[in-house]
């Protein structure tokens, strides 16, 4: 940990705050001049107190011991370029409309790498004009299945969670041309061209 760093953080945030020194320090039960010793670089807050000043700025550990707060750009956000996450221990699906720091289970999370699919495991047939009708032949048993399937346009995403021995039959209302997505843990994020 760079103390100059995490302390010019700690300075930033709290000031951002509207608080003072004696503020922050009794809302973690420590002396302003231990908040002081920090700002100034001379010191870093004990570990045990980490948690507590994550809740009291709301931002994550890791930006308070890298002494950085990275902001992405403000852009418009076009949603084919969605990101998907997975937390491997828990399941939870993320999604982002921009590269971001996604965290789930005390671990960072690396955006899913889209693969163009190649065989005919998928079909998507456009129903009366007004739906899409997904079907596969994937084995949905619980050491490999399809997790979910998502429907991207321009401005839309819709997300369909699937579960071990379901069978994959899904219905999405037609948007328009886009991406069809699913992820399995053994092959990964897969897309097809609508």
């Amino acid at each position: 940990m760079d103390q100059e760093k995490v302390g010019g953080i700690i300075k930033t945030l709290r000031k951002d705050r509207g608080m003072t020194q004696l503020e922050l320090a009794l809302c973690l039960n420590v002396t302003d001049r231990a908040v002081s010793k920090w700002e100034r670089g001379l010191g870093c807050p004990d570990i045990s107190l980490l948690t507590r000043l994550s809740e009291i700025f709301s931002v994550d550990i890791g930006s308070i011991i890298d002494g950085d707060m990275e902001e992405n750009d403000k852009r418009s956000g076009n949603m084919k370029k969605t990101k998907f996450y997975v937390c491997p221990i828990c399941g939870n699906i993320i999604t982002a409309s921009e590269n971001t720091n996604v965290s789930c289970c005390g671990r960072k999370l690396e955006g899913l790498e889209e693969k163009k699919n190649v065989d005919e495991e998928i079909k998507i047939e456009r129903v009366d004009g007004t739906e899409l009708y997904i079907s596969s032949s994937h084995p949905m048993t619980k050491d490999d299945y399809i997790s979910f399937f998502s429907y991207v346009t321009s401005d839309s995403l819709l997300l369909k969670k699937l579960y071990p021995e379901w069978s994959v039959e899904i219905r999405f209302p037609w948007l328009g041309h886009g991406k069809i997505m699913w992820y399995s843990e053994k092959e990964g994020l897969k897309y097809k061209l609508i």
